[in-house]
């Protein structure tokens, strides 16, 4: 088997390429967007909004400022879009329902200790679960407050969904793809029936195991640029690739996937034949790099091995380490630098006065500290103060000293 050979730099570079972290942005319109959700897979919803949410900032990292309510429209109107788990709880593409529908076919024979555990109480509620799917055909749209618990028997845990007894029956019927998020603002949803929400164009077609492989892990590949077999198996529907080595074996007999050495690192890497052109857009003038913050939780790193394998930059996320103890901060963004991650800062929104307060900026040890550099970094904070309205930028003292006056200073 002849494999391309990549140097480390053309592999991060690639990567980042695919991301949409560098080169030519898409236009922030409802076309735009629904390419950079076909080029990513998916992107993971989280709660937490000490900047924003992160299904927001990672469109922003990509798109730069757009139009909230062009989200709003593809998923709700136009459902083009629609909730459901890939590596996590995640905005998914309607397109791809059959993929998705795996993961729905399979979840009550899945060996997992919690699944086993759910599918056993929701069993053991089978008038609970009656209940809540005949209010849903009877009145449309449900929220949790509008469901009653008649459970039998209570949902027990050792954490904080102790007797929440209607949210977890809801999320048994989520898993089983027998209800969907009809709607959501901010944190409150409305749950109803998938066969009442899905639009009629949305496929069906019952796929085999391999054939759920074969879509999924080209997608995953794609958004990776470069991956190893343990790499696609983390990322978009992590953990759900049945038969992959045998499956990765085919799409390489057919030349849809191409072999790849990358000097120094270990394994078999992958590059998809889509994506060989590339090769020559990441090098010299056709390079063209950015600096951008990322979400905590945004695709490049997800996989956090692959991502200390890389770029060699460890980052963790510090949400429930007890403050003394935080490293960096609460809700930290990576500074991505062209094809180095070059730092992270720790900011915090006060929606109340408006101002983004930036309580430290860190840079990593071989970050260059020119003032080029510290302008750069200053432009990415500003236009994510721009995007969250912010009407200001306060700094703390932690700053690095090679960019301290150009973060003041702005651009």
């Amino acid at each position: 088997m002849t494999s391309i050979k990549l140097t480390p730099t053309q592999a991060r570079r690639l990567a980042i390429t695919r991301q949409r972290l560098a080169g030519e942005r898409l236009a922030p319109t409802a076309e735009g967007m629904m390419a950079l959700f076909r080029e990513l897979g998916c992107v993971q919803i989280d709660s937490i909004r000490a900047v924003e949410r992160t299904q927001y900032l990672v469109l922003w990292s990509r798109l730069g400022s757009y139009d909230r309510a062009l989200l709003d429209q593809l998923q709700w109107q136009d459902k083009k879009l629609f909730e459901y788990w890939a590596h996590a709880a995640s905005i998914c593409l309607t397109e791809n329902y059959p993929i998705h529908q795996y993961r729905m076919s399979i979840f009550s024979d899945i060996g997992h200790a919690w699944n086993r555990r759910l599918v056993e109480w929701a069993q053991a509620n089978e008038p609970f679960q009656q209940y809540i799917l005949d209010e849903m055909k009877a009145h449309g749209p449900r929220a949790l407050k509008d469901l009653e618990d008649r459970s039998d028997a209570a949902w027990t845990s050792g954490g904080w969904t102790t007797n929440r007894n209607v949210s977890m029956m809801i999320e048994y019927l989520w898993a089983q793809g027998q209800v969907m998020v009809a709607e959501r603002k901010g944190l409150q949803k409305k749950w109803t029936l998938a066969e009442d929400w899905l639009p009629a164009w949305t496929l069906q077609e019952v796929l085999s195991d391999q054939e759920v492989t074969r879509r999924a892990a080209q997608i995953a590949l794609r958004a990776l640029g470069v991956g190893t077999a343990k790499h696609i198996r983390n990322h978009f529907t992590r953990s759900r690739y049945p038969d992959l080595d045998v499956v990765l074996d085919q799409l390489l007999a057919e030349g849809r996937i191409l072999a790849v050495d990358i000097a120094d690192w270990p394994g078999q890497w992958y590059l998809h034949s889509h994506d060989l052109l590339l090769l020559d857009q990441l090098a010299g003038d056709a390079w063209q790099p950015r600096t951008v913050l990322l979400s905590p939780f945004d695709n490049l790193i997800a996989d956090r091995d692959r991502t200390e394998l890389m770029w060699d930059f460890r980052y963790r996320i510090e949400i429930y380490v007890p403050k003394a103890k935080r490293q960096y901060g609460y809700y930290v963004l990576p500074i991505l630098h062209g094809d180095r991650f070059i730092g992270r800062i720790d900011p915090k929104m006060d929606r109340k006065s408006n101002v983004l307060h930036i309580n430290a900026v860190y840079a990593e040890p071989d970050a260059p500290q020119d003032e080029a550099t510290g302008r750069a970094v200053a432009a990415a904070i500003e236009d994510l103060a721009r995007f969250l309205a912010a009407k200001s930028i306060d700094y703390g003292d932690n700053l690095p000293a090679g960019w301290r006056l150009a973060l003041r200073a702005g651009v």
